[in-house]
């Protein structure tokens, strides 16, 4: 728990917020407007975040809507070069700019970023080791914050599934790798060819 009114809680309520939403039109673009307030409350907190998404099309709409609000970012995807993704990097992590608009293949692996301290999944990808990697341009040498990782899920939505997906898919891998009850079926017939669709 964190003390009421610290940049924690208001980012948690945030969170929370995005994740009680039933309908993703609530909001026009998904979880963009709570999306912003999270950037807000987390930058007029001093922190610095990376913000991940798999669609280039999100982060730009992400980026436009950050141009209105004069909230300073960088972005790295897919297009970048290779020399202005270092000069990217190396800005981030020794200027002011608050926030780094990511795609998750392309800033996936290679970065160290550990300037910020909050990483928001704008949208969840259904290989988590994708996602985890992503979250560990921040957990560098170097690190000396506590980082806080947030997955803006809206409910009854795609990206539920994907959760659950992701959920199931440890939880098999769990049973498989751990070699507990080694022999006892754990998901009928039905159920392992879901997980495979």
């Amino acid at each position: 728990a964190y003390p009421k009114g610290s940049s924690e809680q208001k980012i948690r309520d945030m969170y929370e917020c995005v994740s009680n939403m039933e309908n993703r039109n609530e909001v026009g673009l998904g979880p963009l407007q709570p999306h912003l307030e999270l950037i807000r409350n987390a930058m007029e907190s001093g922190h610095k975040m990376l913000v991940f998404s798999q669609f280039t099309t999100m982060l730009d709409r992400i980026a436009e809507r950050l141009q209105k609000e004069h909230i300073p970012y960088f972005m790295l995807t897919g297009a970048t070069t290779k020399q202005e993704r270092i000069r990217l990097v190396t800005e981030f992590n020794q200027d002011k700019t608050p926030v780094f608009l990511i795609s998750l293949k392309a800033g996936g692996t290679g970065l160290n970023l550990t300037a910020a301290d909050i990483v928001i999944h704008f949208d969840p990808w259904w290989n988590t080791a994708v996602q985890n990697q992503a979250t560990d341009r921040v957990h560098r040498i170097g690190q000396t914050n506590r980082v806080l990782v947030y997955k803006l899920i809206a409910q009854n939505s795609i990206e539920e599934n994907i959760v659950k997906l992701q959920e199931q898919k440890a939880e098999l891998a769990e049973q498989i790798l751990g070699g507990d009850n080694i022999g006892t079926p754990f998901f009928s017939r039905e159920e392992l060819l879901e997980l495979l669709q």
